[in-house]
């Protein structure tokens, strides 16, 4: 090519319009599941300075803005009713990308560790129960849909991660959260609307795993130095700070319902009320960036397991306690409890097998508290007061909804006196022939311990009772006692 045609076609090139196609994060893209009748959040980057027009096709509306000096853009559309038309979305800046089979319904994060990990497949050496039936009955499920965020550690703030949309289908349905899954289930065929889950979480991490920079700083002692963090942890999943901004913040102004939350096991040990207050940090943390408001927050008790003080140990309740507390401590919030889903040859088992009943708990709160469903019970009986008459502990609960469901063989309480020795105690019901009558109470004696002054319900790192309401919810492991 001669200097002049070289000069002309560089000529031609520069007066040609330049047009940098649209980028969308990969949590917006095809069968993404909006949150219905929302202003939802739509974002992405292109050319510095260049106008975006968003046209969706449930609306006339065209929505326009403008990138910054960044090339970062951002709109707020209002979604439609939740159904199971496909929709579709256009951006433009001059060359349109449109995304396809986009649905509206309910959308709800996946968060924590290993248990809400934990796919339909299971993992190594941790099976699901009736996984085959699961997978081959996910065609009985339609609009249920899954984003999986890689688990990546970022010593900054990421703002996209390597993910996209899954149909829920026998094919696909393998490397959902079982967990999420089986909550996004039940809220399916209750409201007969499409569910979407964001499964963003990190087998292993720890509270503070998840907590930003200025909250670390503030409220921890925890070292933001990435060597230090190498010396303190032997595990990667244990570091602070770094899988909440490469594995969360990706996702954190993508319109959601809610939040689900399974984690405490790496925390387990932690002292006095540490973990539950750095949980209420959390939550307070998301919700600030979501900027959705006060979004539900439930959170899944860990379940029995052997811990380092050993079968018997009391680091795992200790733990249970906390969760408790943080269920009411953080505003709509509620706990599921999982002391009766784990089988004895389960005791060194991290990952229990039964997450179904885990789901479908987690979606009858939601039920109940967000959709309107209020005379759907969903609470565990809990402890609400003791009194003690001669050698017999009458314990009352909250949330019986009308019965206790043993009859006979109630397992799971043990009777201290002032020596803090607790010996295994015979429980029973107030209709139990020879006592009184009162309402919401349960007898606790046992011949060992003719003067008690505190009693405990499953309080150690693996024991498993089995007094449940009458919505056949268990009853939350508690002690009356604050014995260190």
């Amino acid at each position: 090519m001669t200097k002049h045609l070289l000069a002309l076609a560089l000529t031609l090139l520069m007066a040609a319009p330049v047009h940098s196609k649209v980028r969308l994060p990969h949590v917006i893209g095809d069968c993404m599941i909006l949150q219905q009748q929302a202003e939802a959040r739509l974002w992405g980057w292109a050319k510095p300075g260049s106008e975006i027009k968003v046209s969706v096709s449930w609306s006339k509306k065209v929505y326009r803005t403008k990138t910054g000096e960044d090339g970062k853009w951002l709109v707020k559309v209002l979604t439609p009713a939740a159904s199971y038309t496909p929709l579709s979305i256009s951006f433009d800046d001059g060359e349109k990308v449109t995304i396809c089979n986009v649905l509206a319904g309910e959308v709800w994060v996946c968060a924590g560790q290993s248990n809400m990990e934990f796919p339909v497949r299971g993992f190594n050496n941790c099976p699901l129960e009736n996984y085959a039936e699961t997978v081959a009955s996910a065609n009985d499920y339609k609009g249920i849909h899954y984003v999986k965020v890689p688990s990546v550690m970022s010593m900054t703030p990421l703002e996209d991660a390597d993910c996209n949309w899954q149909t829920v289908n026998p094919a696909t349905v393998s490397e959902c959260s079982a967990v999420g899954y089986f909550f996004a289930r039940v809220i399916n065929k209750a409201l007969e609307i499409p569910v979407g889950l964001v499964i963003a979480n990190k087998g292993g991490t720890r509270v503070e795993s998840w907590l930003d920079r200025d909250n670390l700083r503030k409220y921890t002692s925890e070292s933001l130095d990435s060597s230090e963090m190498a010396h303190r942890f032997s595990e990667s999943y244990h570091y602070p700070l770094l899988w909440g901004n490469g594995t969360f913040h990706p996702i954190l102004n993508y319109t959601v319902k809610g939040i689900l939350y399974y984690q405490g096991c790496s925390n387990v040990g932690d002292p006095a009320n540490q973990y539950s207050d750095r949980l209420r940090l959390l939550a307070d943390q998301w919700r600030r960036d979501f900027q959705l408001g006060e979004i539900p927050f439930y959170i899944v008790q860990i379940a029995p397991y052997v811990y380092g003080d050993g079968l018997d140990g009391v680091s795992g309740a200790l733990l249970r306690e906390q969760q408790v507390r943080a269920a009411d401590i953080i505003p709509h919030s509620g706990i599921v409890c999982t002391n009766d889903l784990v089988y004895p040859w389960e005791k060194s088992q991290i990952h229990p097998c039964r997450k179904q009943p885990v789901g479908e708990r987690l979606a009858y709160l939601a039920l109940n508290h967000d959709y309107g469903l209020k005379n759907l019970y969903c609470e565990s009986p809990r402890f609400k007061e003791m009194e003690i008459g001669g050698d017999t502990c009458y314990v009352r609960l909250k949330n019986d909804f009308g019965g206790i469901s043993r009859f006979e063989d109630i397992e799971g309480f043990e009777v201290a006196g002032a020596d803090k020795v607790f010996h295994k105690a015979t429980a029973g019901h107030f209709w139990r022939p020879g006592r009184d009558a009162r309402n919401e109470t349960i007898f606790v004696t046992s011949p060992e311990v003719k003067k008690p002054v505190a009693v405990r319900y499953c309080f150690k790192n693996f024991q498993v009772g089995n007094l449940k309401n009458n919505a056949n919810l268990p009853l939350l492991p508690f002690r009356t006692d604050n014995w260190q």
